[in-house]
């Protein structure tokens, strides 16, 4: 087996930023190295160049301080926090493809600089990767662990062909919206928020709530994803400023205002209609704030949020675990990129 080292960005760092991800950040990177390292060179090149872009590793945090949270050490859930990764990052080779985005992070896209066909092989290769990972050692707790991962991935499958056949609608309701986004965003942050907790071999309620932690945590991070995916400013976020509303996603600030009706809502949806181009995004995020989807879904955010710390309340975890987990919800919440 080839050993690969990687080199990873810096992990998010500065005001705010919560310790657990400089630990998962340095407890992940040497284990993605390894099982990046299986990997044939025709392969690795194009994961290696993705993984080299960089990443928060929420997911992996949410799984190591899951294990911690149901009383084990961090690296109990080590192994799952690779597995989470590995398919996260597999999600994301293939959205750069179906969203033909040329740029993530400010670099070039894997399909963009190895072209289509290597990039899907290797996002294959990272999503079978996960699964090796974990079922090498086929302890019932990995068993249980590697179910769960497969159910999210299937769950996030749907979610993004859901996301992609909104496209060609005029018209999508906020409950669809919704239940798409929990899908594509939602099962795979829930699976991570139990998943190192799994691998603790934790009590059934205990998996449970966190799970039920995860899932409103990803139903905030997605409000506010969508959020940026309008607004926010491309030298933080990497993309384009109104990168959704150029290829006419209907995502949920869409959706939302075009549900709310009224003036503005018959404006913009005249606007969709018709042919997007820059000035029409342009009109069309104008007309956006005027239905005010901003507050709306900046309020979505913070009840989700309240519901996720609620669900952590449910379980007898461990304290310090506990709150870093209420520490980390909140940062990803309260994200601008």
């Amino acid at each position: 087996m080839t050993t690969t080292t990687l080199a990873h960005p810096a992990p998010p760092e500065g005001p705010g930023v919560p310790p657990s991800l400089q630990r998962a950040a340095a407890l992940v990177a040497p284990a993605i190295d390894r099982a990046v390292g299986r990997l044939s060179p025709e392969l690795r090149a194009p994961v290696e160049h993705h993984l080299a872009g960089g990443g928060k590793r929420v997911r992996a945090a949410l799984v190591l301080l899951s294990a911690a949270a149901a009383g084990a050490d961090e690296s109990v859930g080590v192994v799952g926090a690779v597995a989470v990764e590995l398919v996260h990052n597999f999600s994301l080779l293939h959205d750069d493809i179906i969203d033909e985005d040329r740029e993530r992070r400010h670099r070039p896209t894997a399909w963009a600089e190895f072209g289509v066909d290597r990039a899907i092989i290797a996002g294959d290769a990272l999503a079978t990767l996960a699964i090796q990972l974990l079922l090498e050692d086929p302890t019932p707790e990995r068993v249980a662990a590697t179910a769960s991962l497969a159910a999210a991935t299937q769950a996030m499958i749907a979610g993004q062909a859901d996301d992609m056949a909104f496209e060609k609608r005029a018209e999508v309701s906020v409950a669809e919206c919704l239940a798409m986004e929990a899908g594509k965003t939602g099962a795979l942050l829930a699976c991570a928020a139990s998943l190192g907790a799994v691998l603790a071999g934790a009590p059934e309620p205990v998996a449970e709530a966190l799970h039920d932690f995860g899932a409103h945590l990803g139903a905030a991070f997605q409000a506010i994803d969508d959020l940026l995916g309008i607004w926010g400013e491309s030298a933080a976020t990497g993309k384009p400023v109104g990168s959704d509303l150029l290829r006419g996603k209907k995502t949920l600030p869409v959706a939302t205002a075009l549900d709310r009706g009224g003036e503005a809502a018959a404006a913009l949806r005249a606007v969709l209609d018709g042919p997007l181009d820059d000035a029409a995004v342009e009109r069309a995020t104008e007309l956006l704030v005027d239905t005010g989807v901003l507050a709306e879904l900046r309020s979505l955010a913070d009840t989700e949020l309240g519901l996720a710390l609620a669900a952590l309340a449910r379980a007898d975890l461990a304290p310090p675990a506990a709150a870093e987990l209420r520490e980390l919800a909140a940062f990803v919440a309260s994200r601008d990129r």
